[in-house]
């Protein structure tokens, strides 16, 4: 891969163990990775001019429903508490297919990678019409992006007393042995890897205690992540105590969730006692702030997680709980709602911009990723601060208190993702035409 030159940033944040701040700084990128940071750096390879811009690590975004692109602002879920939101999108959803999880994934990482993102999980839990895994892996590998998709499940339908209609459950067995299919068809345990895969049962109450407990096992063999929703808000909480005679960070204590291979999504009613459990075991948190605030579910304890010891990272949720995939926006959100809960002081904009990035990237279990430092991967996103959203700003490195909330530039693994605030490896237009088309039909046959 050719040498590349970013060149005279304003400002490198470069969220390393020093937490660096560079003036004026070069970095030099060779085979996809950082080889050089300094000044006045020269090159023969391609010069990326950055005066003008803040360079920091590529943001990373640890919980996503990519499918759920397709279905935003729906209006009958637009006011809706998190059980009856499901209860009105599950039909909806069971009239996806193959393509409709790809273009829905098309269109969902685009919108990530112009926000900044360089890496993103996704949580894909149900499987309708000939729909697999496959189908995202292929759109984030034609985009670009790095990704850590996770194989998602549901096995415990009304019929059974579950929350989502038998049509979109399958057999337990059947989903272990697709995990097990898709984990040797596309993991990547490498460093550097592009994808990665987990396991993740969608949650304790659309799931069985067994298949719990068996993917816990399943994934400790096969060295990949777990991935789940816990605690997410009172009615979950309310569903743990009735079903499981005990509080959500227990019940996943029990079945073997906790650990460094896992991350639970939401976390927004954790007590105490589960926060020190989650420290204790350094089991990570991806924080979804404006999806909680969407569904009225409340604001997660990150504060007191990040003081705790617990991984944090963001995510943007689905496209259905938020309406937006915009990650940087997302972080800025986390900022404000820790400022709402605990004061002013609660939440700098820079620690929001480091749990964004490198803190994203540690909890899933990529050290490699979220950092600008010699021999880390060369997943760098550049804002142009000379614009109207930085202008009279005295810190143009606090971009999330006044900057752009589309990035000038992306670089992943070396490779040019977006060139002047576009993206530069997929028709956009074509694949959103293509989205609108896809929902109107599914919309007219509901």
């Amino acid at each position: 891969m050719p040498e590349i030159l970013i060149r005279n940033a304003d400002t490198v944040l470069t969220m390393d163990d020093a937490r660096r701040e560079l003036a004026g700084a070069d970095i030099r990128i060779c085979d996809g990775l950082i080889t050089e940071i300094g000044h006045g750096l020269k090159s023969d390879g391609a010069v990326h001019e950055a005066s003008g811009c803040v360079v920091t690590p590529g943001l990373v975004n640890t919980h996503h429903h990519l499918y759920q692109t397709l279905t935003r602002a729906v209006p009958r879920a637009q006011d809706a508490l998190l059980f009856g939101w499901l209860k009105t999108l599950y039909p909806i959803w069971a009239r996806f297919g193959p393509e409709e999880m790809f273009v829905s994934a098309q269109v969902g990482l685009a919108e990530l990678a112009l926000s900044g993102c360089t890496l993103s999980s996704d949580h894909l839990y149900l499987y309708p019409n000939g729909a697999r895994l496959d189908d995202t892996i292929a759109a984030a590998s034609e985009l670009g992006l790095r990704f850590h998709p996770t194989r998602g499940a549901m096995s415990i339908g009304e019929s059974d007393g579950g929350l989502p209609p038998d049509m979109l459950v399958e057999d337990e067995a059947g989903i272990l042995e697709d995990c097990i299919r898709v984990i040797d068809a596309h993991h990547d345990a490498g460093e550097g890897a592009m994808c990665r895969v987990g396991i993740a049962p969608c949650s304790p109450f659309s799931v069985s205690r067994d298949l719990m407990r068996n993917a816990a096992l399943l994934a400790r063999d096969k060295g990949v992540m777990l991935h789940t929703h816990l605690a997410e808000n009172d009615e979950d909480i309310a569903y743990s105590e009735a079903n499981f005679g005990c509080r959500p960070g227990q019940y996943a204590e029990e079945l073997g969730w906790i650990g460094p291979d896992v991350w639970h999504a939401h976390c927004v009613k954790l007590d105490g006692q589960e926060i020190d459990l989650f420290a204790r075991s350094h089991t990570g948190v991806a924080h979804c702030p404006c999806s909680n605030c969407r569904l009225g579910s409340g604001i997660a304890p990150v504060r007191a997680m990040r003081d705790a010891g617990v991984p944090v990272g963001i995510g943007v949720d689905g496209s259905a709980s938020n309406d937006s995939g915009n990650l940087v926006s997302e972080a800025r959100m986390a900022m404000l709602l820790q400022r709402v809960a605990g004061g002013a002081d609660a939440m700098s904009a820079r620690e929001a911009l480091e749990i964004a990035t490198r803190g994203g990237a540690d909890v899933l279990g990529r050290h490699d990723c979220g950092r600008l430092a010699v021999g880390k991967r060369a997943d760098i996103a550049i804002w142009d601060t000379s614009g109207v959203e930085s202008a009279g700003s005295w810190d143009p490195a606090a971009l999330l208190l006044a900057g752009p909330t589309r990035v000038k530039y992306l670089f992943v693994e070396g490779r040019q993702i977006v060139a002047d605030g576009q993206i530069a490896t997929l028709d956009l237009g074509a694949a959103i035409r293509r989205q609108t088309e896809l929902a109107r039909r599914i919309g007219a046959e509901i």
